[in-house]
């Protein structure tokens, strides 16, 4: 069988280091106070190792755990991509560079999700044609903080219509919006309260946002991929429909739109797993690891324990992603 694809990771690399030590303010690098370095992000700081910056860590970590290849992204959840333009364009540019570059030189098992200058849309727009045009990368991420409304959304419309213009893969990650910062993590528990049950409940409304309004049908050519297998709704989808039957009997709920969607599982295990399949269905699912913040294989954590089927294991391991990422690519440049 093929390696796995892994289709959700971040990397801190591609100028990024010395765009963010050379700020004061968050998101930076500074010095760790037991030694080396942290990065204060919007919603914490963390250790800044090795496996955030140097792909050959990555690479690594890749062959241990029987990984293929594997789509890093622009690190959305940091908000460089929402600091004002004339502070963060030109890193955010940089960045995108380095990303055609690295998948060159690393023949392909390592590629990449741009990240746009969000503070001004026209420049982001313009971003996302560069990067689907000339730079040939599949798309980009954003942030799932627009994703709450549909009006919300709405301010992205011309991100869309560059990326239904070049046929882009677009990620919905967990991320703010320009001008409104992150929610303040929970007071008691906050690892679990905001980064599990709080951020997947978000991801639920990111999905009910793109399932519910006309987005996906004004944008026919984007490829919507939405990180954690949309949040909690393979456990809560049936409630939705039940919801439906006796509320609003003349219009069901419209299970079927999430099969337009696709799907990681990263950071989950066998059971949501065999769960996300069952609802959305082997080839609206791929593999992902959150690397370096988790940095398990997810064939042994995930894959390997669920109850599929030879075939379902097969596409979620590598055969969405290829079927996906063909598509993209015969779409480069619009």
């Amino acid at each position: 069988m093929p390696g796995h694809i892994d289709m959700h990771a971040h990397f801190y690399g591609g100028g990024l280091v010395d765009f963010l030590s050379a700020r004061a303010e968050r998101p930076c690098l500074r010095p760790a106070p037991g030694g080396g370095r942290e990065m204060l992000a919007m919603n914490g700081a963390f250790p800044f190792l090795p496996a955030h910056w140097d792909p050959d860590v990555g690479l690594a970590q890749m062959d241990a755990a029987g990984i293929e290849r594997r789509m890093l992204t622009f690190p959305g959840a940091l908000c460089v991509d929402v600091l004002p333009v004339a502070e963060a364009a030109a890193a955010i540019r940089g960045f995108n560079d380095h990303m055609a570059g690295l998948e060159r030189d690393t023949g392909g098992r390592l590629f990449g999700l741009a990240g746009l200058p969000l503070a001004d849309m026209d420049a982001a727009a313009d971003e996302m044609r560069r990067v689907r045009r000339d730079l040939r990368l599949p798309g980009a991420i954003l942030p799932a903080d627009y994703f709450n409304t549909v009006a919300e959304a709405r301010l992205l419309t011309p991100v869309f219509e560059a990326a239904n213009e070049t046929g882009a893969l677009v990620m919905l990650h967990p991320g703010p919006r320009v001008g409104v910062p992150p929610a303040p993590p929970a007071e008691e528990f906050a690892q679990y309260r905001t980064s599990a049950v709080a951020l997947q409940s978000q991801l639920s409304q990111v999905t009910l946002t793109l399932v519910l309004s006309d987005l996906m049908d004004a944008f026919p050519r984007i490829r919507w991929q939405v990180v954690n297998l949309g949040g909690t709704l393979p456990f809560i989808f049936e409630r939705m429909e039940a919801i439906a039957r006796h509320r609003s009997p003349d219009a069901p709920f419209p299970t079927d739109r999430l099969r337009r969607i696709w799907y990681d599982c990263a950071s989950l295990g066998p059971r949501a797993l065999e769960a996300g399949v069952a609802l959305y269905g082997a080839d609206r699912i791929m593999l992902g690891t959150d690397w370096p913040i988790f940095r398990e294989a997810p064939g042994d954590t995930a894959l390997d324990p669920a109850g599929l089927d030879d075939e379902a294991r097969a596409l979620v391991s590598h055969g969405t992603a290829t079927a996906l990422l063909e598509a993209v690519a015969a779409d480069a440049g619009g």
